[in-house]
C-alpha cells in the first residue's frame, strides 16, 4: 500500500490490542478510584485539619495545596479517563492503520497522556475555586458548600450551559469523534499528544460546569462523584434525538432556583 492512500472509514483493532488498551486504562481508573476511597474513608481526620482551613482561619500551607491539587487530578483521571475510551479506541485503530501502511507512529498512551494534560489543568483551576471558596467559608470542612447561594449558583450555571451552543458543539465532538481523528491524524509523539490535547480540550468544554457540581454533593463523596461520571458517560453515549443534554440543564435551573427559594 502507498503511503499516501487515503484511510478507510473504519479501523479495526485486533483483540488483544484492544485488550491491551482496555485493560491497562482500567487499572490505571481503578488505582484513582482506589486513591480516592482511601481519601473519601480518612475525611473524617481530615476534617479536623480542614477546620482550620476552612472559613479563612489560615491559608493552605504549600504542601496542603499541593496534595489538593493531586487529588482533583487522581479524580479527574478516575471520572474522565472512562468517558473517553471511545476516543482512544478510535485512535488506536487509525494508528494501527498507520503503521500496516508503513508510517511511523507515537504510542496510544500519548493522545491518553495529551488528553491527561487538559484536565490537570482543570484540577489546578479547581485547586485555585476551592481554595477561593474556603477563604470566603462558603464550604464546610468536608468540602460541601455550606451556602444555598453557591450550591443554587453552580446548579443555575450548569444548567444553562447545557443549553448553550458552546456545549453542543462540544458534545457533539465527544459523540463523534471518529472523523476528526482521522482528519487531523499524524504521525509523532507530538502530534499524538496535541490531538489528545484537542480532543481533551472539547471534552473540557462540554463538561467543566458539570465539573463544579462537586462542590454540590461534596467532592469527596463517592456517590455524588459516579454518579457524575454517569451522566457524563450518558451524555457521550446516548443519540442526541433523546434530549438528555436539554432535559437536564432545565431540571438543573429548577432545581437551583427551589435552592434560592431557600435563601
Amino acid at each position: 500500500m502507498s503511503k499516501t492512500q487515503p484511510l478507510p472509514p473504519k479501523w479495526p483493532l485486533r483483540t488483544r490490542d484492544r485488550f491491551f488498551i482496555t485493560g491497562s486504562l482500567a487499572v490505571v481508573v481503578a488505582l484513582a478510584w482506589g486513591y480516592l476511597s482511601v481519601l473519601a474513608t480518612n475525611m473524617p481526620a481530615m476534617s479536623k485539619m480542614d477546620v482550620a482551613m476552612s472559613a479563612g482561619i489560615r491559608p493552605w500551607s504549600l504542601a496542603e495545596s499541593f496534595l489538593m491539587f493531586a487529588m482533583w487530578v487522581v479524580m479527574m483521571v478516575g471520572m474522565m479517563v472512562p468517558t473517553a475510551m471511545r476516543a482512544v479506541l478510535i485512535y488506536a485503530g487509525i494508528s494501527h492503520r498507520a503503521v500496516a501502511q508503513g508510517t511511523p507512529v507515537a504510542p496510544t498512551y500519548w493522545f491518553v497522556t495529551g488528553y491527561a494534560v487538559v484536565w490537570s489543568g482543570f484540577g489546578l483551576a479547581a485547586t485555585i475555586f476551592q481554595a477561593g471558596f474556603d477563604r470566603l467559608g462558603l464550604l464546610s470542612p468536608l468540602m460541601v458548600s455550606s451556602s444555598p447561594l453557591l450550591g443554587a449558583g453552580l446548579l443555575i450555571a450548569a444548567g444553562a450551559y447545557q443549553l448553550t451552543p458552546w456545549k453542543d458543539v462540544c458534545l457533539k465532538h465527544c459523540q463523534s469523534p471518529a472523523m476528526y481523528l482521522a482528519t487531523r491524524f499524524r504521525p509523532g509523539v507530538g502530534s499524538a499528544f496535541g490531538l489528545g490535547m484537542r480532543h481533551g480540550t472539547y471534552c473540557l468544554g462540554c463538561c467543566w460546569l458539570l465539573m463544579g457540581l462537586l462542590f454540590l454533593g461534596g467532592v469527596m463523596n463517592l456517590l455524588w462523584i459516579a454518579a457524575i461520571t454517569g451522566f457524563v458517560l450518558l451524555e457521550k453515549l446516548l443519540p442526541a434525538s433523546l434530549r438528555v443534554t436539554r432535559l437536564s440543564g432545565w431540571l438543573m435551573m429548577f432545581t437551583g432556583v427551589l435552592y434560592l427559594s431557600n435563601v
